[in-house]
C-alpha cells in the first residue's frame, strides 16, 4: 500500500535516523499522527530549538548550549587531568559515575581506516595543542574498547607521551565491542579507578 505523500515524507525522514528501519519508522509516524496539534508542535519546536541552540564547546568540543560548556567553565573541576573520549555521549556516561572531577576532550570519533577516518579527521591536533599549552599532568584515554578505540588509544599515547604528560587508559571493566554510553555507572566507575599507564 502506498501512503499519502505527507505520511510517506515523514516515514522517509524517520528512516534516515540510525537504527530506525521501516517498521520502527511506521510506529513512530503513526504515534505522531495520534498526537494533538499542540503536542506535535511542541515536538517540532523541540527539534528546531535543539538545532538552533546546541553547538560544540570551543574548549572540549562536547555539545552545549553555552560556550564554554558548564564543565569547562566550572572552577571546581581539576584542570590538570584531561579525559579523552570519542563522543559527547561518552561525557554524559562518565559524568553519571560522579567519579571523574577533571575536564574532557571530545575527539569526534575514532581512527578507522576501513571507514576512511584517520588522525587528521579527529580533534587530535586540538588535544595536542591543549597539552602543549601546559597545566595538564595526566591524560586519561577513555575511547571505546573495540578495535578502533584501541587503535586510537595507542596512537594518542604515541603522540602525547613525548609531551611529558602521564598517559593512562581506563581499565577494561567494559565489554569489548561495547560503547561507554551503554555501560552502567558502577562498571564505568571501576574502569576509571583501574586505569593504567599506556
Amino acid at each position: 500500500m502506498d501512503y499519502p505523500e505527507p505520511l510517506q515524507r515523514l516515514l522517509d525522514e524517520l528512516m534516515k535516523m540510525p537504527t530506525v528501519g521501516p517498521k520502527t519508522a511506521q510506529r513512530l509516524a503513526f504515534y505522531i499522527l495520534r498526537l494533538s496539534p499542540e503536542d506535535a508542535r511542541a515536538l517540532a519546536d523541540a527539534i528546531l530549538d535543539v538545532k538552533a541552540k546546541m553547538r560544540h564547546c570551543s574548549i572540549c568540543f562536547s555539545i552545549t548550549d553555552v560556550d564554554p560548556c558548564a564543565i569547562c567553565a566550572n572552577p571546581a573541576r581539576q584542570p590538570t587531568v584531561l579525559c579523552v573520549v570519542e563522543d559527547p555521549r561518552d561525557v554524559v556516561a562518565l559524568e553519571r559515575t560522579r567519579e571523574f572531577r577533571g575536564r574532557y576532550h571530545v575527539l569526534g570519533g575514532a581512527i578507522s581506516p576501513l571507514d576512511g577516518i584517520g588522525p587528521d579527521d579527529l580533534r587530535i591536533a586540538q588535544l595536542v595543542e591543549r597539552v602543549r599549552a601546559g597545566g595538564i599532568e595526566e591524560v586519561i584515554i577513555a575511547t571505546n574498547p573495540r578495535v578502533e578505540g584501541e587503535a586510537t588509544a595507542l596512537y594518542l599515547a604515541r603522540v602525547l607521551k613525548p609531551l611529558g604528560v602521564r598517559v593512562t587508559r581506563i581499565a577494561h571493566g567494559l565489554p569489548v565491542g561495547g560503547d561507554l554510553e551503554y555501560a552502567d555507572e558502577v562498571t564505568l566507575a571501576r574502569a576509571l579507578e583501574g586505569r593504567r599507564d599506556l
